[in-house]
């Protein structure tokens, strides 16, 4: 694979997540975070994944793996040429952590034999990995007991962060107050939502539940999906 600007550096984006089920906020995120980056002519973006968090999480709300994954694929099929979706988290036996998520991708990307990108010159450039996250997921940090504090160094140290703000939330304020991020705070990009955006799974599952339209809140195929597979109804 060859870059378009071999001066860029080669970039993918990761968001992890429920997904239960995807929205256009999830599909929009990624959009923001391009147009950002390609504003900003530092890298080349070659690509997002969708990474549906593994069943054995235990969120409340959580539709099965092969759903969730599936839901994500109808999302993007037909409405991306640069989202992907990836199952390796959402399918493995065991319940992993973010870091642990991002060193896969890195180890798909950079690790194996014909990984980074060729250049003309024959040299191999490493793909930059980024977790693209909402700022709810990032003021999770500040929780107690929700994070490991030396996943947080790995994910903001070795990776880096591009956060999209979500209504409500003071990215700015919050990199500013909690001591990891401070440190880390070079590797953050934050992502400003000029048109606000709410949309959230929760919501919609209790719109399915209480019998409500979810038309225009996600795509198509997803609804279809949901209502074949009647999800989310209890």
């Amino acid at each position: 694979m060859f870059p378009v600007d071999e001066s860029k550096i080669p970039l993918v984006l990761v968001a992890c997540g429920s997904f239960s089920p995807i929205t256009y906020l999830h599909l929009r995120m990624f959009e923001m975070a391009k147009d950002q980056i390609e504003e900003e002519g530092k890298y080349e973006l070659l690509g997002g994944y969708f990474s549906p968090v593994n069943d054995k999480y235990g969120k409340k709300g959580l539709a099965s793996a092969v759903h969730r994954v599936h839901m994500c694929e109808e999302a993007v099929e037909k409405t991306s040429d640069w989202i992907m979706v990836d199952s390796w988290e959402a399918t493995n036996p065991t319940y992993q952590r973010t870091a642990v998520v991002l060193d896969h991708f890195n180890q798909c990307l950079n690790g194996s034999e014909g990984g980074g990108v060729l250049l003309s010159n024959g040299q191999v450039k490493t793909i930059r990995i980024m977790l693209l996250a909402g700022g709810d997921l990032i003021e999770s940090f500040g929780v107690p007991d929700c994070w490991v504090v030396k996943d947080l160094h790995h994910i903001l140290g070795v990776y880096g962060c591009v956060v999209v703000e979500r209504t409500g939330t003071d990215v700015y304020n919050f990199l500013l107050s909690h001591d990891v991020l401070n440190q880390y705070r070079k590797n953050v990009r934050v992502v400003k939502q000029l048109i606000h955006n709410d949309i959230s799974s929760t919501k919609i599952r209790l719109f399915i539940k209480r019998g409500m339209s979810i038309k225009y809140l996600l795509p198509n195929e997803v609804i279809d999906y949901i209502t074949q597979h009647k999800l989310y109804l209890d």
